[in-house]
């Protein structure tokens, strides 16, 4: 859980000293010393749940996650041309160099769209959606939530009567089945906590509901989690049913409407607050040797990821053949645990502040979708790692038969294994209140006694990049 975002003071003048503070001096609720560290970690991990929000104005809110020193030579990639199509924002120079593109922003999406076809399960169909494209996604999810997650709320929970003569309670029907409903479609993805995971074919994402949100009275943050994703997944699968065969992604404009969608959901008569990060990977393609933007040249195509960021959730891409991290999406921070947020009483939108790039990425490359249970405990070196490892020993044969990852939406196999890999490396560290980690550091750096790996909501979407030959 992290901090919200609303209005506060301006910060102090640059001018005065900052001394380290203790634990218990830190900003929100009170704590104490202790001498059992178990008990402090525990604490530490609770602390990031305090009401601490940023406002809404100026210039000096935008900075990134300082990196350990550590972490940023291992991580350490030759540059590379990304395509950033967005609100300039600070990125991450350890991996990649830039480029922002002059070309104006896309219209507005059609709202009136017909809906996207569903498989029999009430989940998005990609190959009745989606024209043939020549690259697939594989992929896998991985959850772990530090608490059980909360039930929705009504109107979410079960589907609208269709006529005076439906049963007036559902208790006939399994939860499981009748699945939580908005405007009268199920809901798409799967929740953890207070993060919620979608998996497809061709998009994946993983967005971080700010669980602070938990001590107000009407505060969801899964909910807004899950409601941002869903209707993220569905513009992107309506604006593919639209506009057919010469269908080119607008990402911006995808995130935006989801955004607007779910304000709309969740204001009076339901009134459900909560925000939310997100991070999402759309997988297209392009032209060998062409302008990311016209996929209508002649010639050999390559994959293109499309990679739109907003917040402190991370999109990495590994390159298991060549065991490199290829691309790594920069976090974005108002201050310290306090990460850009899609929601109530947030400043932060989509068409102002989300970040889009363009990735070149081969068949055979992994693409990961994290909250930051991971990143808050494994550096970007480890995970790279941890995926190079377990895709080696898959191709080996020296899994479990068992193994297979969460499964869900988005299947098991290979992918499955990695994300499940994943997950239970940084799993390890948030339950060790003794174990080294990126969060520790970075609170060290800001002043803040802090220890061990931070207790949170641990989601892994991993997904290989094939050929699709089906």
């Amino acid at each position: 859980m992290r901090r919200l975002a609303l209005r506060l003071p301006p910060p102090r003048p640059a001018s005065h000293a900052r001394f380290p503070r203790p634990l218990w001096a830190a900003a929100g609720p009170r704590h104490y010393p202790s001498a059992d560290a178990a008990a402090a970690h525990a604490r530490l991990s609770s602390s990031s749940a305090s009401s601490q929000l940023p406002p809404s104005s100026p210039s000096w809110l935008t900075t990134t996650r300082p990196r350990a020193l550590a972490a940023a030579a291992a991580d350490q990639q030759p540059s590379r041309r990304l395509l950033s199509v967005t609100a300039p924002q600070r990125q991450d120079p350890s991996l990649s160099t830039t480029t922002t593109s002059s070309t104006p922003p896309p219209p507005p999406l059609n709202y009136h769209s017909p809906p996207p076809p569903l498989d029999e399960n009430g989940d998005l169909d990609p190959s009745a959606a989606l024209p043939k494209l020549p690259f697939r996604f594989d992929t896998g999810i991985a959850l772990f939530a530090k608490r059980t997650p909360r039930p929705f709320p009504p109107p979410f929970l079960s589907p609208p009567s269709g006529s005076f003569s439906d049963p007036l309670s559902t208790h006939d029907r399994s939860h499981d089945r009748r699945g939580p409903y908005v405007g009268g479609r199920r809901i798409q993805g799967l929740t953890n906590g207070d993060d919620a995971v979608f998996a497809s074919e061709w998009f994946i994402c993983a967005n971080d509901g700010v669980g602070a949100w938990s001590t107000r009275p009407r505060g969801h943050a899964g909910l807004w989690a899950r409601l941002i994703l869903h209707f993220w997944a569905t513009a992107i699968f309506e604006d593919a049913a639209r506009q057919g065969a010469a269908y080119r992604p607008h990402p911006v404009s995808y995130l935006q409407r989801a955004y607007e969608q779910t304000i709309e959901a969740t204001s009076p008569p339901n009134d459900w607050q909560g925000t939310t990060t997100a991070a999402g990977a759309q997988l297209h393609y392009r032209r060998r040797g062409t302008d990311p933007e016209n996929t209508n040249e002649e010639g050999d195509v390559e994959p293109l990821l499309y990679v739109t960021n907003l917040g402190d959730s991370q999109v990495m891409v590994v390159r298991p053949a060549t065991r490199e991290t290829v691309y790594r999406s920069a976090e974005q921070w108002h201050w310290f645990d306090c990460p850009r947020q899609l929601g109530t009483n947030s400043p932060d939108t989509p068409r102002a502040c989300a970040v889009v790039d363009a990735v070149p990425i081969r068949e055979g490359d992994v693409v990961l979708a994290m909250s930051d249970g991971v990143i808050d405990n494994l550096w970007g070196h480890e995970i790279a790692e941890k995926v190079c490892e377990s895709v080696d020993r898959w191709q080996r044969g020296d899994v479990p038969a068992e193994t297979g990852g969460s499964g869900g939406a988005g299947g098991g196999g290979m992918m499955g294994f990695v994300a499940d890999e994943v997950m239970e490396a940084a799993k390890v560290i948030a339950l060790d209140p003794f174990a080294e980690s990126p969060f520790m550091e970075h609170a060290i750096e800001e002043g803040l006694a802090s220890g061990g790996g931070k207790l949170d909501d641990i989601s892994v979407v991993a997904a290989i990049c094939r050929r699709n030959d089906s």
